[in-house]
């Protein structure tokens, strides 16, 4: 009885008080939208505070990547809570885990990245690599190199500089955003070719075209940065098509554009290697990085910096002084205690190696259970990460009216134990284990789609 009123209160207190993001906000607090009160968490389940368990196919929000209930991580985080819960990193003070944790992101790191800057969240790091892309640039005497350009579907958060450079609509529409000067490119996804009859490289050079097109119209002298996820997350996680960054990355060098490779989901093992840009060849100025940085056990982000542009802000703080950016949680002691902590659990436990090896069976396996299906018009992925995208008539591209028939699909794989993401403005069931997940695991979260796609759509 004790738990039942006190679990009645929560709900209450939930709909009262708490302002949920991506949520119905008029649903949630008539009762009427779905409510789950998370109380623990153990390898790849989550609880429940009603003792339903459920396979969480998502890694929260592809962050968990060590798996929940690791205590390793959560005792560096009690002891350092108690010796030095927090201090500030300006005017050039540190805490010891913040310096350990630097040197094991900076290991990691592609051997042209110089240092890294500590945050709390991935949009954040976003807000950082474009105001220091505006910095280095007016340093180099080149201050009307201002623009950003990003690529429609890409996500990059949902602050004011970030929710400009993320490219969802939803993210923009009634926020007054994007802010000027955030240009958007097209999504480099060959299902959404704008002609049927074009071939893989064609599509490829039509790509290639409209970047450059973009520059030229508005002047390369005006941009300063190119922002991109290695493969697309949050917009339907989309890998490019063969060749894509090759040519980018060219287009950007002979235009004198920065680089900025979004690593918030890739990054620390997600595709089978370190980071993204290590699958893809990648050399960029800027690497966004957060989520897998702790596996979410506490809030971190980062901005890893090149060293050419390094050189150019430390030059400039020699002519003009401090570099005056910083949040008050930079670089705090708890969090980077909980990144050194899970960084080490990736290395002992090989996660990036399992990652590669659990994310070839989630592919294949998903590909024979519902490749087959008449509704389903592809199914893609790269390394720990795949979707399955549904039409309402493939052979025609042809999309169902409303982005309503994935969340069906979601629901009916949560009421068989198993979470899966129903991705924003798409029908398109995303899939983003913990990188600890296991091959029985695999196989229940694959069973599950396929039950319930047939079950939506027989």
């Amino acid at each position: 009885m004790i738990d039942a009123l006190r679990n009645d209160d929560l709900a209450a207190w939930d709909r009262d008080n708490l302002l949920h993001p991506a949520t119905h906000t008029a649903q949630f607090a008539r009762g009427e939208a779905p409510h789950r009160i998370v109380t623990g968490g153990d390898g790849s389940f989550i609880e429940d505070r009603d003792g339903v368990r459920l396979l969480d196919g998502f890694a929260g929000l592809y962050c968990v990547n060590v798996g929940y209930g690791r205590t390793k991580i959560a005792d560096a985080i009690a002891k350092q809570a108690q010796k030095l819960a927090y201090y500030h990193a300006y005017a050039g003070t540190a805490s010891p885990p913040a310096i350990r944790l630097a040197k094991m992101v900076m290991d990691r790191a592609p051997n042209h990245m110089a240092r890294v800057y500590f945050g709390l969240s991935g949009s954040d790091a976003n807000e950082t690599n474009v105001k220091l892309s505006w910095h280095y640039q007016i340093l180099r005497g080149k201050p009307e190199k201002t623009k950003i350009i990003s690529r429609w579907r890409g996500y990059h958060g949902s602050g004011l500089v970030s929710g400009s450079l993320t490219g969802l609509k939803g993210y923009h529409e009634r926020f007054n955003l994007p802010l000027h000067g955030f240009l958007h490119t097209e999504t480099p996804h060959y299902l959404r070719r704008p002609d049927a009859d074009m071939s893989e490289p064609d599509y490829l050079d039509w790509l290639i075209a409209e970047l450059e097109a973009m520059i030229a119209r508005e002047g390369p002298e005006t941009i300063a940065a190119f922002i991109g996820e290695p493969i697309m997350g949050t917009g339907g996680i989309i890998p490019p098509p063969p060749g894509y960054w090759s040519r980018v990355q060219d287009v950007l060098n002979r235009h004198d554009i920065l680089f900025i490779a979004d690593e918030v989901v890739t990054g620390f093992g997600r595709m089978g290697t370190m980071f993204g840009s290590d699958f893809y060849d990648l050399r960029p100025d800027f690497m966004t990085i957060a989520k897998g940085l702790t596996s979410a056990y506490a809030p971190l982000s980062g901005s890893i910096i090149s060293q050419r542009v390094f050189d150019v802000l430390k030059d400039g703080s020699d002519e003009f002084g401090p570099l005056y950016h910083g949040w008050t949680y930079s670089a705090h002691p708890i969090s980077a205690a909980a990144g050194e902590a899970t960084l080490e659990v990736v290395d002992e436990d090989d996660l990036v190696g399992n990652s590669g090896r659990m994310g070839t069976r989630l592919f294949a396996a998903l590909n024979e259970a519902v490749g087959d299906h008449p509704n389903v018009a592809e199914v893609r992925g790269e390394g720990l990460l795949a979707a399955v995208e549904l039409m309402a008539d493939p052979s025609q591209r042809a999309w169902f009216p409303t982005f309503t028939v994935a969340p069906k699909v979601a629901a009916a794989m949560l009421s068989r134990g198993v979470i899966a993401r129903a991705m924003p403005q798409a029908d398109v069931i995303g899939f983003a284990p913990p990188l600890s997940v296991r091959e029985d695991e695999i196989d229940t979260m694959v069973r599950a789609t396929r039950d319930a796609l047939y079950e939506v759509l027989p």
